[in-house]
């Protein structure tokens, strides 16, 4: 007996719980902060603070490198891309210049790229650490 469609469902769920964990760390660092700051000379700066983007990264770090780990790279990449691009469609779609999407767009391939890589060193880490014959 195949036990094929079995072997998908620990990744479609791990695609899933990502993808949830991605949309509450976005929102618990960024989706608050919706204030602009204006500076002395007229611009805008913001939302965002450079310690918020830092604490979003180095938060996904965890439950990216932890489903990499343990195979469930579809989850580590699939996953938090997706849910930080909902995250950010979501938090930046009342721009009515249409420019955000450019934003969502960095999102998504930013993420996309550096979860592949993350994934990449902890499946690598993971191979060198396993004992031969296993």
């Amino acid at each position: 007996m195949s036990q094929g469609p079995l072997k998908a469902v620990p990744q479609l769920v791990s695609i899933l719980l990502l993808a949830g964990v991605s949309l509450a760390v976005w929102t618990a660092w960024l989706g608050w902060d919706q204030h602009r700051d204006v500076q002395p000379d007229g611009t805008t700066t913001g939302p965002y603070e450079a310690w918020q983007v830092i604490g979003l990264v180095l938060a996904l770090l965890v439950p990216v490198y932890w489903a990499a780990s343990r195979r469930y790279i579809a989850g580590a990449v699939l996953g938090t891309t997706a849910g930080l691009t909902v995250a950010a469609y979501y938090d930046w779609s009342d721009d009515s210049s249409g420019l955000f999407m450019v934003g969502v767009g960095l999102i998504m391939v930013g993420s996309l790229a550096v979860t592949a890589v993350v994934s990449a060193i902890a499946s690598a880490k993971r191979r060198v650490g396993r004992p031969r014959g296993h």
